[in-house]
């Protein structure tokens, strides 16, 4: 028996990935005209439409303080974006997930930033999935970030000097445990099938903004939480960087 018999086969995912490996992603910036800020974020065959628009003025239940200002986030699957169609969903009338999906991306762009900095003016991140295939959430709060910047960048003479307005970058991947493998940024086929389901958010140097996990008929050890948390960071760290490259000169951040 020659040596290449003993050599186990190379995991292949369904779209030719490797378990650690990204799907392949394009961010389209300034992708609508009326809002502040706005992104085309793709990642395989999930695609999110995120707007950021700015208001002048607070919220009705921060009147009462002008120090500071305020980030929120909109969440919205629209019918075509999944088979068979998804009802659309009306004011007043969010269900459940939606509106604990977008307020998530709330606190994870609201972790980053100085509301203080902003001033007393609200901007709201609009995150609407146009086609989604898995990680809708994660990929929302990674595009709602890049237009967040813009957004914050088309007013930024209105902003005071003493202090900027980013403290750090955010980022978000999803990950799980699938016949007993663990991958990164799961699609659809893999997520409906996880033993184990995460949605990891983090700031571009790695300190933890939110870990979602969820055992699907089963349990996971402490080991396989921290291999879950190590192949995280790597893939937001493929994530920052694209991030950086997306915003070019706009990169709020230093080096």
């Amino acid at each position: 028996m020659s040596t290449i018999d003993f050599i186990a086969p190379v995991f292949i995912r369904r779209d030719g990935r490797q378990p650690h490996d990204l799907r392949p992603i394009t961010i389209t910036r300034r992708y609508t005209r009326m809002a502040h800020g706005s992104v085309l974020i793709r990642a395989g065959d999930t695609t999110v439409l995120c707007t950021a628009s700015v208001d002048e003025s607070l919220p009705p239940w921060m009147k009462k303080d002008t120090s500071r200002g305020w980030v929120t986030a909109e969440y919205n699957m629209l019918p075509g974006s999944t088979a068979p169609r998804k009802p659309r969903e009306r004011a007043g009338k969010v269900d459940g997930r939606t509106t604990e999906i977008q307020r998530l991306i709330g606190r994870s762009l609201r972790a980053v930033v100085d509301l203080e900095a902003l001033g007393p003016r609200q901007i709201t991140v609009d995150c609407d999935v146009l086609q989604a295939d898995g990680g809708t959430r994660t990929l929302s709060i990674t595009g709602g970030f890049i237009a967040l910047v813009d957004a914050v960048t088309s007013i930024k003479e209105k902003l005071p000097g003493h202090a900027p307005f980013f403290r750090e970058s955010v980022a978000a991947i999803s990950l799980g445990l699938v016949d007993g493998r663990l991958l990164l940024d799961l699609d659809y086929s893999e997520d409906s099938r996880a033993q184990v389901d995460c949605n990891i958010v983090t700031t571009g140097s790695g300190e933890f903004v939110e870990v979602q996990g969820t055992a699907e008929g089963g349990t996971f050890t402490r080991a396989q939480l921290d291999a879950q948390l190590e192949l995280a960071r790597a893939g937001i760290d493929k994530l920052t960087r694209l991030q950086r490259e997306a915003l070019g000169a706009e990169w709020p951040l230093g080096t």
